[in-house]
Parts: C-alpha cells; structure tokens; sequence
C-alpha cells in the first residue's frame, strides 16, 4: 500500500504493475489518486457461478485482483448468487436459460475453492449479492430503475445489435447492469475489476456511486484471453479451455499445443510474473535467443507450478517427454470402469467404448467410430482398425486404451463380470 506521499518512482512502479495487463483504466489520474490515499482500498470483482471451473481466461482477472492484495489491498470478491439467475447479457446474442438456485449454490462452492489457488485469504471478503438483492422489494427496484433510461441501456452493443435484428431482450436483462452496479455502492467499491465485456456494466455501477455520493470506482478492464484453438475466448462450451483445477499432465499438454503467435499473451496473462520478467522472456523469444518450444515449455511449466506447487511442472514435462518422445505408457493412468449396462452377451462395440472411456475428446459414438477409422485408437500398443468390431469384456480387465498421445485409460471390467 502506498502512503498519502508515495507519488514519484514507487507510485509509478505500483501503477505499472497493476495497470500492465489492463484494457481499460477509467481513469488512470483516480486509481493514482486512490493509490496515494493511504489506507486499503476495496477492489471489487463479481462472479456469477455459472460454471463449476476456473480456467486461464478467468484466472486473467484473478491475478491482476492478486497484485492489488500484494500492495496491500482488499479484494472485495462478489458472489452473484442473485444475478446469476438473472443471467448476464454480456456479448450474448439470445436470452440465456436462468438458473436454479440449486445450480448457482453448487457452482458458488466450487468457485470458492478454486479461487483460494490464487487470492490470499488475509485480503480477502466474500460477499453473496443475495444479501442486499434478494431483501429488494419491488418499491426499491422500482427506484432503481429509475436511475437508468432505455436509450442507455440500448447503448450497449449486444443490445443494439439484438434490438436491431428484431430478437428478443427480456426486460430483465436490460435489469443486469443496475444490478451489478448496485453491488458497488454496497461494498463501497474503490476500485472494480472484469473482462472487456464487463465495461458497460462496470461503468453503470461507477455512474451509481456517483448519483449516492461516493467516489466513483475506477474501472480497470483486463483482456479476453483466447483459447488453445488461437481463435475464439477461451470457454468450457468451446472445449479450448485450460481449467486451473485440472491435472498437472493435462494442463502441460494443453499449454504445448497453443499457437506459436499467442505466445506473448500468454506469457503476460497466464504466468503472474511481474512485467519486468514477462518482458524479458518475450524478448528472448522475439530476438531468437529462447525458441518458440523452448518459451512453450517454460510457460508450461509456470503455469502448472503456479496451480500444483513448484516441482509439478518438471514432473509434468517428464511425463509429456515419456509420452511424446519415447513413445511410452505415461506413469499414472486413471481406471476406467466399463459399465455394466453397456456390456451385452459379454461384448461391447470399440466405438461405443472409446466414447465412453474419453467423453470429452470423443463426444458421441459417431465420433468414436471416427477416431478409430483414422488410426488414433490402440488397445495396449495395437492399432484398432475396425469401428464396428465388438471387443470380448472378459479380455480387457487391465489393459491400457489409448487415443491420440493424451488420452489413456486402464481398463475395468464390471465387477459382476460381462453380462
């Protein structure tokens, strides 16, 4: 934190690294005046719990939330368990499905627990926004509304867009953005982080505090990081993703396929070096003196050191190595158990089989069929070659399926034995 005389060369280092991955900075002369304060402030970030995993993309934000409590900070971590079943229209082009309560609750706890592998607990409040806005009655939410017209809500780009094209937008939605900007003055923001595509909603909560008489939060916008496909927002739907809560081999693997030209983002965005570092190594890597999978590498093992503890990285790569070099049985593979539903007179189709064993590579039996008519399955070293065969279960018990060099699975026979 700094104190009320911290202007000159350390309030400029504190900007720097608080501000170097940041979008937007509205403004930057207030988040420099809040600095030289000289007591915490209260830098808020809201989630909605629709989802049950944290991935890099999120995690963007997350870190640059981190750097603040390392200054001294508060992070003010918003749960929304009340406007996620609202549903943020945020670059949204239908309405999105509401959640139950039920959904929202048992994504909320495992939010939590993903998000202690990044935030320090001594600088951290977690707030439900059901307190204040499950307690509204509908005199408040009529005073809200109020103070916001249509035009302006019309100003955002996803409604425009959908308004223009004659799709529907639920009266609710256009509720949203009042919402998140009545949790601001709530906790007395000083400072609220999100996505580019949280600027609107962010800047109505700014425009809230100042109408109740507070001092304005500054907003500070942080990238959309793009997925291992190099091309669209990182996202679960997607299946670009790479979860922080996912196995250190998985999330090594993931990190050695991404394109060569997202490097630097990545390097910046993902490995919560300070600016310092992040410069230095894409200078290397731009000047030749790191190669590309030479950087890759690093990054890689950063990122799994960052969510597993140091060492889990070199261990992740010599596991990556076994697998991809020298063409070996990675050292842990999980159990699959074969279910004994899908056992018939003791048998069970290899299409129906490599689906089941790798449901989130191998979406539906059609694409199982695929995957073995183009060579990526083996049973225990062996191509499989015909998508239609029938395997006998009896015979699998402890055998090693593979497809593709990154998925494996140590087959389980019911424990009733085929039917």
């Amino acid at each position: 934190m700094t104190s009320p005389d911290g202007a000159g060369a350390e309030l400029d280092d504190l900007m720097w690294v608080l501000t170097a991955s940041a979008v937007d900075v509205i403004t930057p002369a207030d988040l420099r005046r809040k600095l030289s304060l000289g007591r915490p402030l209260r830098v808020k970030l809201g989630i909605d719990p629709t989802a049950s995993d944290i991935h890099l993309g999120f995690a963007v934000v997350l870190r640059t939330l981190r750097r603040f409590q390392d200054a001294g900070h508060v992070a003010v971590l918003i749960l929304g368990d009340f406007t996620a079943r609202v549903g943020d229209p945020s670059g949204r082009s239908a309405t999105r499905p509401p959640l139950s309560a039920e959904q929202v609750d048992a994504h909320a706890a495992t939010y939590v627990e993903q998000v202690a592998r990044i935030l320090r607990p001594d600088r951290l409040e977690v707030r439900r926004n059901s307190e204040w806005l499950g307690e509204m009655g509908i005199a408040d939410v009529l005073r809200l509304t109020a103070r916001a017209t249509v035009a302006q809500m019309l100003e955002r780009n996803d409604f425009a867009n959908r308004y223009r094209e004659g799709r529907p937008i639920s009266v609710t939605e256009l509720l949203y953005p009042l919402l998140q900007g009545w949790d601001s003055v709530v906790v007395e923001a000083d400072v609220e982080l999100g996505g580019t595509d949280q600027l609107f909603n962010n800047l109505v909560g700014r425009e809230l505090q100042a109408q109740e008489g507070q001092d304005p939060q500054v907003v500070l916008t942080t990238p959309l990081l793009e997925g291992t496909d190099g091309v669209q927002k990182m996202s679960k739907s997607l299946g670009n993703y790479i979860g922080i809560a996912e196995a250190p081999a998985e999330q090594f693997g993931k990190l050695m396929r991404i394109p060569d030209a997202l490097m630097p983002r990545y390097l910046a965005l993902t490995t919560a070096w300070h600016p310092d570092r992040v410069e230095e190594v894409e200078a290397d890597l731009m000047s030749g003196r790191r190669s590309a999978v030479e950087t890759k590498r690093l990054l890689a093992r950063t990122v799994v050191d960052l969510y597993h503890g140091e060492g889990a990285g070199a261990e992740a790569e010599a596991g990556f190595d076994r697998v991809f070099r020298s063409h070996e049985v990675p050292s842990e593979v999980e159990t699959f158990d074969v279910p004994a539903s899908e056992v018939a007179g003791g048998r069970i189709r290899w299409a129906r089989l490599v689906h089941l064993a790798f449901p989130g590579a191998v979406p539906s039996n059609k694409e199982g069929r695929r995957k073995i008519e183009q060579g990526g399955v083996r049973l225990d070293g062996v191509k499989l070659d015909d998508p239609d065969a029938e395997a006998e279960v009896a015979g699998l018990e402890g055998r090693i399926l593979q497809m593709g060099r990154r998925h494996w699975a140590r087959l389980v026979v019911p424990s009733g034995g085929p039917e």
